[in-house]
């Protein structure tokens, strides 16, 4: 028995077990985790649908804190999730690429010369947003504190989050682009600015709204400002800066501030068309990696 779903993509994955990490940059390990998604392509009325099971199995353990509150997504149970979103984008302007852009005319002939990276390979300035629901059902993991463990302290605290079985909100988006250059040659081709502004949690932030916008606990309840620096630095490589940036108070004084931001050097391969070597490192989290991403979206 067979069956074909064009234009979804269905992804499994179980591990024993699972490192994650939250909003805060905490790291948590959970004892197990499986899950099952299916997930619709971006279609061209920019709707798209997500379906999905999650289970968890074990107390997850903080890895270098104490006294912090479990996110309710790590606690045991089983979990089916759906959500769906509308996603609508809008060009201020555009240089669309043509053939004659990628070939390089030399004294030795024609010579075949795209962009490092296809995704940054026209100069644009646009306007996107998205605006979705989310809905979920617990099952199993009935609401009561749990005990958890810290790795690096090895003290144990009690988390008192509580989690409904049936649960739904609303989340949505705005981000603004602007792009410099097509990058394909070997100095100043690439400047690049995404600023996007995230409310995840509609009815979260609506009640910190009617509150005066006072302080609250819910991290949920405040939009968050997501920036991204790209500049070119010579041929392939890229210097690129991301930054998350709270909206909301912080240590008791009223005003925005840093969540997490992370430098990185990106080395392109043309041949990949969208391919690069990753390193990068963030100093708020005191960590760094290398990857090598052979598809990147």
């Amino acid at each position: 028995m067979s069956f074909q779903l064009p234009y979804h993509d269905v992804t499994l994955e179980a591990a024993w077990p699972q490192l994650f990490i939250d909003h805060k940059g905490q790291y948590w390990d959970v004892p197990e985790s499986i899950s099952l998604d299916l997930l619709s392509l971006v279609s061209e009325s920019g709707l798209r649908y997500r379906l999905g099971l999650h289970k968890n199995s074990g107390h997850p353990i903080a890895v270098n804190a104490t006294g912090a509150d479990v996110p309710t997504g790590l606690l045991p149970g089983l979990c089916a999730k759906a959500a769906f979103s509308y996603e609508k984008s809008r060009d201020f302007w555009r240089k669309r690429q043509t053939v004659e852009d990628i070939i390089e005319k030399t004294d030795r002939g024609l010579f075949w010369r795209p962009s490092y990276d296809e995704h940054l390979n026209e100069p644009h300035s646009a306007i996107s947003g998205i605006i979705g629901g989310t809905c979920a059902a617990w099952f199993g993991g009935k609401e009561s504190p749990v005990a958890t463990e810290s790795k690096e302290f090895g003290g144990i605290s009690i988390s008192t989050n509580n989690r409904s079985p049936l649960s739904a909100d609303l989340f949505g988006s705005v981000c603004y682009t602007l792009q410099h250059g097509n990058f394909r040659k070997y100095y100043g081709d690439l400047t690049r600015v995404d600023a996007r502004l995230d409310i995840s949690s509609a009815s979260a932030f609506a009640k910190r709204f009617l509150n005066g916008f006072k302080r609250a606990e819910d991290p949920n309840s405040h939009p968050r400002l997501n920036v991204i620096f790209q500049q070119q630095v010579a041929g392939p490589i890229v210097f690129r800066l991301d930054s998350r940036i709270l909206l909301d108070s912080s240590t008791g004084k009223r005003g925005p501030h840093v969540e997490d931001f992370i430098y990185s050097i990106t080395y392109s391969f043309r041949l990949l068309q969208s391919g690069k070597a990753v390193f990068w490192y963030s100093p708020k989290r005191k960590e760094g990696m290398v990857e090598l991403r052979l598809f990147e979206f």
